[in-house]
């Protein structure tokens, strides 16, 4: 039996390894919020390319139904729990806010059964937990000098980085009733990138900071960057993750398998960054792999 959704998840976790590296350096440079919207514009225009190349037109007319589907679950995931995690990481930092978000493949399981019929077996299950636990183990070693001596505004921070993992879950969750059919992955995320811009950018424009976040664009390291980070995340990586919640057995195995991504940048966090691997994050990267690995033949 193949696994082609799983596999898929697999290969959307190493999209937003590449993504969240290419974003974290352009970040640094130009600022969070101007690689929030401009990378957002960038997947737009990439993604109405794919869809010309591959299905033919330059935007899809899906029946009304999948696009509320679609455009919510890009409404919930570009806009509204992007700016839910980016303030969660300015008050808990980037290791607090990492650690609660692997909760969200729980909260996707969680859905699934509600909504879905899903139910998983008890060996699953355990895998899921114990796949999520090697995660835990990575991210709640990972100490970044951004994360500061004492967090702030402790509870808020705790409630919308859990807000961002429900936000993740739940436009996950739409996503799969908006590819009821076996709609076209490419499709469905140009729907929802659509979404996304549109509420992002008419947020800045109300606010009067649109122009002035494309204005950072002569940083031309920094515009290289988004654009890598744009097609690995966004296009490529979405196309993926929405492929995988239509085809893997269970949403909670393909959430949990995308989750992979801070286990991934381990070898780079070093690599890269410079940062200190320790014991306790290398017997997390085993345990993850373990668990990951039990999910295909469970």
């Amino acid at each position: 039996m193949l696994y082609l959704g799983e596999f898929a998840s697999i290969l959307t976790a190493f999209c937003w390894s590449a993504n969240s590296v290419c974003f974290t350096i352009a970040g640094r440079r130009v600022g969070s919020a101007t690689v929030n919207v401009v990378r957002l514009w960038i997947a737009l225009l990439a993604m109405i390319l794919l869809h010309l190349v591959m299905v033919g037109t330059f935007f899809p007319n899906p029946e009304g139904w999948r696009w509320a589907y679609l455009g919510i679950s890009g409404l919930i995931g570009f806009a509204l729990g992007d700016a839910v995690l980016f303030e969660a990481l300015v008050l808990l930092g980037p290791r607090l806010t990492m650690l609660i978000m692997t909760l969200w493949p729980v909260f996707a399981a969680v859905l699934a059964w509600v909504f879905l019929g899903q139910t998983m077996s008890l060996p699953r299950i355990i895998a899921m937990a114990v796949t999520l636990g090697g995660i835990a183990l990575v991210v709640g070693d990972h100490h970044s000098a951004a994360d500061g001596d004492r967090p702030k505004k402790l509870t808020l921070g705790i409630l919308l980085a859990l807000g961002g993992a429900l936000g993740q879950a739940i436009g996950f969750l739409l996503s799969k009733y908006g590819l009821e059919g076996n709609y076209s992955p490419i499709s469905a995320n140009l729907i929802r990138v659509a979404a996304g811009t549109l509420a992002i950018s008419l947020w800045l424009l109300f606010r009067g900071h649109l122009l002035e976040n494309f204005s950072r664009l002569r940083d031309g390291r920094a515009s290289m960057l988004i654009a890598l980070g744009a097609v690995s995340g966004p296009v490529v990586g979405v196309v993926l993750s929405l492929y995988a919640i239509g085809h893997a057995r269970f949403l909670g195995v393909a959430s949990t398998l995308m989750s992979l991504s801070p286990v991934i940048l381990l070898p780079v966090s070093v690599l890269l960054f410079k940062e200190k691997v320790t014991g306790k994050a290398i017997l997390g990267t085993v345990i993850t792999l373990t668990g990951a690995a039990a999910l295909f033949f469970l």
